[in-house]
């Protein structure tokens, strides 16, 4: 397979530009509070920090692809928006983390209770974009979907630093913190849409695996990518000591002396410097980089085979593309 050179989300981007803008004038209304101006300043620092918005224009995508000519898809689009930032604005606080997409993280510029709170407002706001809907379904969709993601990051607090998580709980965290989102998002615009059960499922099936592979090029990432790129600090989940894909393999394939490096830095929290560069050459010794990347690729594989049954559209062949693009960062 040829090295994905195109960017498939701009082009989604541009396809969509008017719902996207009407979806972005939705989040402007929508986290404005008369009484606490401290909700807008903290929404619109992360909000308005770039990222693809790549939840969002699923939704759209997906209800564009079966067809739907309403405005629902907007509000939809909103809500998953929403929920995301929720999400980043607790993460950030639960992680420490002081640096998102190569800025100041809300809780560094203000504080830890304002992250908190703020992220529990745009939930509250979420809840009703999802009810003006009218549709039980699409609530019943995303409120599960917001549940699975608190439970996966809570399975990641509890499995953070476990030397015995395995790569099924892994999956499962995957699933929660990431692919819950994107599944929900193209699942809701289908079902938004009024698609058939076998569209549906395909396109809840691929914003699945998508996710995974988002999620786990991710991980890799945090080993060996660009933080300029990223806009993170590589090695950021090493400090955090969390237990992602690359981790778990190289713990399998370890002899005692390497187990006991990992019970140092992972399980006691005991690091110092050089332990990065350490924890990169047992990767390297072992694999466990190239064997993580295949596995994304799997997953983005899984993500495209997921849209066989969906109707031929030049926007199906975008989220194929899309899956591809999401791995081909890794090459």
């Amino acid at each position: 397979m040829d090295k994905v050179v195109t960017k498939p989300h701009d082009a989604l981007a541009a396809l969509f530009a008017a719902e996207m803008a009407a979806m972005n004038e939705v989040i402007r209304r929508r986290m404005a509070s008369r009484h606490a101006p401290r909700i807008p300043e903290v929404t619109a620092h992360l909000v308005e920090a770039g990222g693809k918005r790549l939840r969002p224009m699923l939704v759209i995508a997906a209800a564009r692809l079966c067809g739907y000519q309403g405005d629902q898809h907007v509000n939809l689009a909103a809500t998953v928006e929403f929920i995301h930032t929720a999400t980043l604005l607790h993460d950030d606080v639960v992680d420490e983390s002081d640096q998102r997409r190569g800025r100041p993280t809300a809780n560094l510029l203000w504080d830890n209770k304002s992250s908190v709170l703020v992220g529990d407002y745009l939930f509250a706001r979420a809840f009703q974009l999802m009810v003006e809907t009218g549709s039980l379904r699409v609530l019943d969709i995303l409120s599960n979907a917001a549940a699975t993601i608190a439970e996966g990051e809570v399975l990641q607090l509890s499995a953070a630093q476990d030397l015995a998580t395995s790569e099924e709980t892994y999956l499962q965290i995957v699933r929660g913190k990431t692919a819950a989102l994107f599944s929900a998002a193209t699942e809701a615009g289908a079902v938004v849409a009024g698609a058939d059960q076998v569209v549906i499922d395909g396109l809840r099936d691929y914003g699945d695996s998508l996710g995974i592979a988002f999620q786990m090029a991710d991980d890799l990432l945090d080993y060996q990518g660009d933080s300029g790129a990223t806009g993170k600090d590589v090695g950021d989940d090493f400090r955090e000591r969390k237990m992602t894909l690359p981790v778990i393999r190289a713990l399998a394939a370890a002899d005692d002396e390497e187990r006991a490096f990992w019970q140092r830095t992972i399980g006691k929290g005991q690091q110092v410097a050089g332990d990065l560069e350490q924890a990169q050459a047992l990767f390297a010794r072992h694999g466990t980089l190239d064997s993580t990347r295949d596995t994304a690729f799997e997953w983005a594989a899984r993500a495209r085979a997921a849209l066989a049954g969906v109707p031929e559209d030049p926007v199906r062949d975008l989220l194929a593309d899309l899956a591809d693009y999401v791995v081909a960062r890794l090459r």
